[in-house]
């Protein structure tokens, strides 16, 4: 007759067993739950400092405008691209903020069979804006935390960034636009 299986230790009374692998998972869900909050935070940041523009820039119009503020005048396909749109996606988006004076297209001068999509002065002052609310709603959540947290935050998210793929953004020299990584090589896009 076999022998019944009554062990009712840890392995069996439901209680994990620390072997190290239900650790990791519990701390990588845990991780995440965290990294998740704060993504619905920084979103609830980006939406508000966007819905102070009058002709209601989207999200991903706002990152055609930080694109064409950071690399200036800029042909319809390398938008696509860096955007990771379709050219026809691409021009609509073109269309609306052409309409809302934002951007204007302009003749190549190195061949005039080109357009190039340059930003107005009203897209520039735009762009600085939503920068600008963005930058100070994040500051404003900054402060609130003490130092320790600061410099462990700082520590944290550059290792999240480097994890992710994500090189850090640049610091803009003096009267240069913040570019928030956007529409440079290798950066995320999906934001």
């Amino acid at each position: 007759m076999a022998e019944r299986d009554t062990d009712t230790g840890p392995e069996k009374s439901g209680t994990p067993v620390d072997s190290g692998t239900h650790e990791d998972t519990d701390d990588v869900e845990r991780v995440t739950r965290a990294v998740l909050a704060a993504s619905r935070l920084l979103m609830a940041v980006s939406a508000r400092s966007l819905a102070a523009v009058e002709d209601g820039v989207t999200l991903p119009q706002f990152r055609m405008l930080i694109v064409l503020s950071t690399r200036g005048a800029t042909k319809l396909v390398a938008l696509a691209e860096l955007l990771q749109v379709a050219p026809s996606t691409a021009m609509r988006m073109v269309d609306r903020l052409i309409t809302a004076g934002l951007a204007v297209r302009e003749v190549n001068p190195e061949s005039r069979r080109e357009t190039l999509l340059t930003l107005t002065e009203e897209g520039r002052r735009t762009v600085a804006g939503v920068v600008a609310r963005r930058r100070a709603a994040i500051a404003s959540i900054v402060e609130r935390l003490d130092p320790a947290h600061r410099a462990a935050l700082v520590e944290a998210l550059a290792a999240f960034n480097e994890a992710g793929g994500e090189p850090a953004v640049p610091v803009p020299e003096e009267g240069q636009a913040e570019t928030l990584g956007w529409g440079e090589p290798g950066l995320a896009r999906d934001l």
